[in-house]
């Protein structure tokens, strides 16, 4: 039996146990939509009315402005540092051979591995002693450090998957290798690139223990949002906000994911 046929072949107890999972994963978020259109302060079924005046609400709260617009300071520039530094990482890894090459990698990838509330505790104590104030710069770094891996991840494969006789043939033309990379290289890992900008921007924009340790008195959403939470009377707007905030990130990640998968040759091949 040939390994194309045997991927393709059904499998019903994977197939009811993936079904199971995502419902499990998905039908609790759904309810929060749900709750954001409710004519009462409080999540409880059943259902007294249909009302948008929660979402009227959302949009005259100006302290969840200040930390909307915080968080989108925050992600955008943490997405896109921590995107250069894995397009450089990703580059020298996939290119190079350099020393000590694995354990560089893992030491890159430990964020993934190690809980975020030990990372937190450990920022604020080294930010602390060397007399740094907490506020949106040091939740930024706080948040580049988690983006990295996830940045490198999306560009390794990424960096590993085109054509290296495109740079050769660059550099037979005259090019040196800073314009090779720009003007071949980078264009060939563009959706590598877009797909780890979206992936990290909704990874900075969604956390919270990290900013909770750095933000100072600067809050993000994700604190905003946990502070509003002890408020029955606020809880209504912040479901609204909720479900504003899970279209768009369903939206960006699947962006992300499907940018990744494009012109990937395995991934076509798999899908078709």
């Amino acid at each position: 039996m040939s390994d194309v046929g045997y991927i393709r072949r059904h499998n019903r107890p994977l197939y009811f146990f993936a079904l199971f999972y995502l419902a499990f994963l998905y039908i609790p978020v759904l309810f929060l939509p749900l709750f954001s259109f409710n004519d009462a302060i409080y999540v409880a079924f059943p259902i007294k009315g249909f009302t948008t005046a929660w979402y009227e609400q959302m949009l005259t709260n100006e302290p969840m402005h200040a930390a909307l617009v915080n968080s989108l300071k925050v992600g955008a520039a943490s997405s896109a540092i921590a995107t250069m530094l894995g397009i450089f990482g990703a580059k020298a890894v996939t290119k190079y051979r350099i020393k000590g090459e694995k354990p560089v990698v893992s030491v890159i990838m430990l964020p993934l591995v190690i809980p975020g509330i030990i990372l937190g505790v450990a920022l604020l104590i080294l930010l602390s002693r060397i007399g740094v104030t907490l506020s949106l710069y040091t939740v930024t770094l706080g948040h580049i450090l988690i983006c990295v891996p996830f940045s490198m991840a999306t560009l390794m494969a990424r960096f590993e998957g085109f054509d290296k006789s495109m740079e050769e043939a660059s550099a037979d033309l005259g090019d040196n290798v800073w314009w090779t990379f720009w003007r071949v290289t980078l264009p060939l890992v563009a959706p590598g690139v877009i797909a780890s900008l979206l992936l990290c921007f909704t990874i900075s924009f969604d956390e919270f223990i990290m900013a909770f340790f750095l933000a100072g008195t600067e809050p993000t959403l994700p604190i905003f949002i946990y502070g509003q939470l002890r408020f029955p009377q606020k809880l209504p707007s912040v479901l609204a906000l909720g479900a504003c905030i899970l279209v768009v990130s369903f939206v960006v990640v699947f962006v992300s994911q499907w940018l990744q998968r494009r012109d990937d040759p395995a991934a076509q091949g798999l899908g078709n």
